[in-house]
């Protein structure tokens, strides 16, 4: 795991093998925007410490969306810190192993993609979700940091948004693994074509992805430009 500061002493970048996970901090309260995967928890928690805090500061995980990649080590997180767990109410009954991962809609290049995602990422066990979000609702952090829903890659996958300090979380909707683009393996891409505009209207200063380096320069043209140019 790679740890990469995207603001001082405010917002580090955890990066795996596939995905990446987003540490916030408020002085000394800590909020972790998804979780990695299955394998990820000592690796999210010796990052912590690295920093010189103390995983005991953890207190919400806020979940993007129901993919194991995403929700992996939020579990066993939670159990160790008492993180609370948050989630969008369309996604939660996945999280909590209640349904099914949903099935992605491919293209045809995303086919052998999506066949090795699956061999890589372990399977997420179970976890509980303490709170369904819906879209607008104060998260409780970041100074006002919000939920934007933005279904498409799943029903119920989420931006989050911290209008103060210029940054969103755009999740797995947005993709910077090599160009700037529509997020891959969603289960309705017209409605993630919809989300990803809705999301680079929000004009951030910073954009952190699923996969990909965040953007920090020249960001809101840079969203609005590709936004503009995907097809449904």
């Amino acid at each position: 795991m790679d740890l990469v500061e995207v603001l001082p002493n405010r917002l580090h970048m955890l990066r795996f093998p596939i995905g990446q996970a987003y540490l916030w901090q408020d002085g000394e309260a800590l909020t972790l925007i998804d979780a990695g995967n299955a394998e990820s928890a000592s690796e999210i928690e010796g990052a912590i410490r690295f920093l010189g805090l103390e995983p005991e500061r953890l207190e919400r995980i806020v979940l993007t969306h129901c993919h194991g990649d995403h929700i992996g080590a939020a579990g066993e997180l939670a159990a160790r810190w008492g993180a609370r767990v948050l989630a969008h109410r369309l996604d939660a009954p996945v999280i909590r192993g209640e349904r099914p991962v949903p099935e992605p809609v491919l293209l045809d290049w995303e086919v052998p993609l999506y066949q090795h995602a699956l061999t890589v990422v372990p399977e997420a066990p179970p976890t509980p979700v303490d709170q369904e979000v819906e879209d607008g609702e104060a998260l409780g952090f970041g100074d006002g940091a919000y939920v934007v829903h933005a279904p498409g890659h799943t029903d119920g996958s989420i931006g989050v948004h911290l209008p103060h300090h210029g940054v969103l979380f755009t999740g797995d909707c947005v993709a910077a693994v090599g160009p700037l683009m529509l997020g891959v393996f969603n289960v309705d891409r017209a409605g993630a074509v919809d989300s990803f505009r809705r999301l680079a209207a929000l004009a951030p200063a910073v954009a952190c992805f699923g996969h990909g380096d965040p953007l920090t320069a020249d960001t809101a043209a840079a969203l609005a430009k590709v936004a503009a140019d995907t097809a449904p």
